[in-house]
């Protein structure tokens, strides 16, 4: 691979000097491992081997193998140069029944994955919660009964009293909107419920956790940062026509402010209030007080904007583009094999606003990548869609930052090719190829040594 070295050292030195390059993976992605060492069933256990709810019917159940392989895991993180590393911790793998008796297994394993890195002078970036509820607790009702916030909370309090004297950026919860309006209302995750109330409920008790979470972490590692990972994105009218602009207010209220207002202290948005209407959250006093904790940094997971038009036929009164290549193709715009708009612009943009808007004290990009059909050829993979896209996605994080944004790292979804949720393992996102019909074997991509030179550049290395 031909590498412009001049190109890649004036993007370099836009960035300021504490800037962290990283990668990220989650644990029910890249684990395996699903019923070892005392580990206890998750809801994804549950709903993969659910028949007809994954793609081609694939599993969690070795992914990539990464419980048995990951001193070989983070040599590669040390080949590539990344400066943190965000992973999470599977739930079940440490308390098994969600609350009660500790797994020491469990702990022992994050423990050395985490010395491992410390070791490699790679920052560890920790998710709680990356969507693998145990099972037991859902069981119990999961994120939709208020108990959930209590086992959160003394999940959190295990995790941080073993890993808080060497982990010091803790991220309480990934992509709430994600997991609650998928897993509970549209039923394309786990746990695979399919009611509105339901999903609202889930987003008020996942909130109440982190809020509840970030005083937990603060009470362990005083010195030690907490922050929550929102997906967040433009949302742009198909039309200028005021049916279609309101579609677009309604849809960033779904997808941005649901979320993102209540954590920075403005509670839950009025318009998306009156438009759910009976099936809003049922809220206590002090709740909105607790969710509004301050954090110290806003993660945001960012792939596209959506393209909406009005619709009456949807509970949300919107329809979206996004996932539906052709419509994309036929109004010009490229797109993902996902059907994902390619639109870096879009990302600026939504920086941007969600600083104006909220003022995070800092931000990361905390997800940020393509799914491609990569294929093993000769011995290698090429790549050069997901380069062209990490590329023009990197600028336009460094205009955000020409703007005033405060981003302060940026980690490329994702480090390996690894179990997509209901995708399964037809798509790949990862630096690292897994060649899943050969011992899942590591195989670096042409993605990963432009990343590689990159960070190289940028630390001074090259």
């Amino acid at each position: 691979m031909v590498v412009d070295k001049n190109v890649l050292r004036a993007r370099s030195q836009q960035v300021p000097a504490s800037f962290l390059w990283g990668t990220a993976t989650a644990a029910y992605q890249i684990e395996g491992g699903w019923n070892e060492d005392g580990k206890g069933l998750s809801i994804w256990d549950t709903f993969s081997h659910t028949p007809g709810k994954i793609k081609n019917g694939n599993m969690g159940d070795i992914t990539a193998d990464h419980y048995h392989r990951w001193q070989e895991d983070v040599d590669l993180l040390a080949e590539l140069g990344v400066q943190a590393y965000r992973f999470s911790i599977s739930w079940s793998r440490i308390l098994p029944d969600g609350t009660g008796e500790v797994n020491q297994q469990g702990i022992d394993f994050y423990s050395r994955l985490v010395d491992a890195l410390l070791e490699k002078r790679i920052i560890p970036f920790v998710t709680l919660y990356h969507w693998d509820l145990p099972q037991a607790l859902e069981d119990k009702g999961g994120w939709t009964v208020r108990q959930i916030v209590d086992a959160f909370i003394e999940y959190t309090d295990v995790v941080t009293c073993s890993f808080g004297d060497r982990v010091k950026q803790w991220i309480t919860l990934n992509e709430p909107n994600v997991f609650c309006f998928s897993g509970y209302y549209k039923g394309r995750h786990a746990p695979g419920r399919t009611s509105l109330k339901d999903a609202l409920q889930a987003t008020h008790h996942a909130l109440l956790a982190h809020g509840s979470a970030v005083n937990v972490i603060r009470e362990n590692c005083p010195d030690a940062q907490a922050g929550i990972v929102l997906s967040l994105g433009m949302a742009y009218p198909l039309s200028d026509s005021k049916a279609d602009q309101q579609a677009a207010q309604r849809c960033d209220g779904y997808h941005n402010r649901w979320f993102a207002d209540p954590v920075f202290g403005r509670g839950y948005p009025a318009d998306m209030v009156d438009w759910y209407g009976n099936k809003s959250p049922d809220i206590k006093q002090g709740d909105l007080e607790t969710i509004a904790t301050p954090v110290d940094f806003l993660g945001i997971n960012a792939y596209c904007p959506d393209y909406v038009q009005a619709d009456e036929t949807s509970v949300f009164g919107f329809s979206v583009l996004t996932g539906d290549k052709d419509a994309l193709n036929r109004r010009g715009v490229e797109s993902t094999i996902l059907g994902w708009p390619i639109m870096p612009d879009a990302l600026t943009a939504i920086l941007v606003r969600i600083y104006a808007r909220y003022k995070p004290r800092a931000i990361y990009i905390t997800e940020n990548g393509i799914a491609s059909d990569d294929r093993l050829v000769d011995g290698g993979v090429h790549d050069p869609g997901r380069i062209n896209y990490l590329d023009s996605h990197i600028d336009a994080v460094l205009q955000a930052i020409d703007q005033g944004v405060p981003v302060e790292g940026y980690f490329v979804w994702s480090f390996m090719d690894n179990f997509e949720w209901a995708q399964g393992l037809s798509i790949r996102f990862g630096l690292v190829y897994i060649n899943y019909e050969n011992r899942q074997r590591r195989i670096r991509k042409s993605s990963f040594s432009w990343y590689k030179h990159l960070i190289q550049l940028r630390t001074g290395q090259y």
